[in-house]
């Protein structure tokens, strides 16, 4: 009986304990540049995209090397309002919430690391690109500006 509860106890504080000082996710770099379509004219970024439940709840927790021309794009099963979090996110980020036509609906900017606040899409959405805190701004980036990348709108990105 012992030996069961001292396996219970490690099973059930330890292995929890654990998962909280995981390592960074590194996502492959996709083969297709995500575009933002700007008032300043196109620009694009290295992307690596999270398309699954564990790499949406993964993201850039522990990540301290994302550089400014990268993003993370969120891709969703659904549309509908999102809730993101900084939690053990070392990197103050910007979130680019995106409607399933590829337009930008939401930006929240300088989110603060390792904050369990909720960010917001505010309304519904298909998409979240997380880049550097101030790259958002830096791209001239606003709302009803269209991103294009496959995962968003499949042809439409290579026009």
């Amino acid at each position: 009986m012992h030996r069961f509860f001292t396996v219970f106890l490690l099973l059930f504080f330890a292995l929890p304990a654990r998962a909280e000082t995981g390592e960074p996710m590194r996502l492959p770099l996709d083969a297709h540049r995500l575009v933002f379509e700007t008032a300043k004219g196109k620009v694009s970024l290295d992307v690596e995209i999270a398309d699954t439940d564990p790499e949406r709840m993964r993201g850039l927790m522990y990540r301290t090397d994302f550089p400014e021309n990268r993003a993370m794009l969120f891709v969703f099963d659904d549309t509908r309002t999102v809730m993101m979090w900084m939690k053990n996110t070392p990197l103050s980020l910007d979130m680019v919430f995106v409607n399933r036509d590829g337009a930008i609906a939401t930006i929240r900017e300088n989110t603060e690391p390792f904050s369990e606040a909720i960010v917001s899409s505010m309304v519904p959405v298909a998409f979240v690109i997380e880049l550097r805190a101030g790259v958002a701004k830096q791209l001239g980036l606003a709302m009803g500006d269209t991103v294009r990348h496959p995962a968003i709108c499949g042809p439409c990105a290579t026009k």
